[in-house]
Parts: C-alpha cells; structure tokens; sequence
C-alpha cells in the first residue's frame, strides 16, 4: 500500500504554532488599524468582499476573540475584533501616540501572512498583491523588509500604479507564500488565494 506524501512543515508557516491574538499583526502590517481603550485594544480593518468577512471572523474566534462587521463606504465591509485585554500588547507595540508603527523587530510568519492575504491579498497577471494602508506610509520599508526576511522579496507598488500594496512574483515566491498562508479557507475563492500557478 502506498504510503502519503510526507509534507515537510515550514519552521515560518501556519502550523508551526498555535493561533495567537499577537498574529492580528498580519492585518496590521496591511491596512488594518490597532485602537486603545484602558487595557483593552481592537483591531479593525476594511475588506472588500464577503469572503473575507467570514474568514476572518472565523480566525478571531480561533484566538478566542469576538468580531464583528459593519457595512463601510464604496460598497466595502469593515471588520472588527471586541476590545479585548488580550489585544492589548499589540496596541502598546504598535501605536506611538495614535499613529501606527511597526514594533522594534517585526517580523512576519504564517499566521500573519495568512491573515493578511485573507483581508487585502488577490492575485493579479503579475503575481500576488498584498495591499498596504494608503496613510501608513511610515511603515511601509519595515513591512517590505520582513517580507524578504521570509524569502518574499517584493515590489512595492505606489498610488499610482494601483497600490499602495507589495507585489510578490515568480514561481519561486509565490510558491513560498502559499507554503506559509497554508490551505485555501473554504470560503476563500480558489482563485483569491495564494498558489505557485498564478502568472503563469
């Protein structure tokens, strides 16, 4: 009897932990934005389709936190977690004042990738697009950094040319994302998601 492909895990990817409130950086390192009240904090961030909605709420339940969503401008929906004590730390690390800033060391994993390719990733003819926050334009080398950190180099795309966002490309690369965003969410269209094949 044959025996199954054995998948080496990713020391980066999404089964190398278990889910944590810290991995709403993700969401953080693209256009997501951190508020502070007291010791609690929340994260919020807009999505463009229904998908995303649903996945992320799932993914806070996953880290024991409640969300919910609102109807937004331009026919966007914005998604948001409860105030939570256990946010906190990622308000504390984030803001200076109340403008968001990427903590001293940054780094980017699976988890975090995966979040932020489910609320503002879609593929393109080019590659894979991971949009950025248009007014945090002050943390936009230190997320292109730890991207190439975890061997995804990219492009930073302006206004101009349809960004903000960071653009990943060959095969190589993209094959490297999807290694570390892991499976597609079932409510996640096949072709939204993360995979070597794009731009072929």
């Amino acid at each position: 009897m044959a025996s199954e492909p054995v998948r080496q895990l990713s020391l980066f990817g999404v089964e190398a932990s278990e889910p944590s409130p810290a991995d709403l950086a993700g969401l953080l390192a693209g256009p997501g934005q951190v508020v502070r009240m007291g010791g609690t904090a929340r994260v919020s961030v807009v999505v463009d389709a229904a998908w995303r909605v649903h996945v992320l709420v799932a993914e806070f339940a996953a880290r024991g936190l409640t969300g919910t969503w609102v109807p937004s401008a331009d026919q966007h929906l914005g998604v948001r977690t409860a105030y939570a004590t256990a946010l906190a730390p990622l308000g504390a690390s984030w803001l200076r004042g109340a403008v968001k800033h990427p903590p001293p060391k940054f780094h980017l994993d699976g988890p975090r990738l995966r979040l932020w390719s489910v609320a503002a990733g879609s593929p393109e003819t080019l590659g894979f697009v991971l949009r950025l926050g248009p007014s945090d334009e002050g943390c936009w080398e230190v997320v292109g950094a730890a991207l190439a950190a975890v061997g995804l180099p990219a492009v930073l795309l302006g206004p101009r040319a349809g960004g903000p966002a960071y653009r990943i490309t060959g095969r190589r690369r993209l094959a490297r994302l999807a290694e570390l965003v892991g499976d597609r969410p079932p409510a996640a269209p096949a072709a939204g998601w993360p995979s070597s094949d794009i731009g072929r």
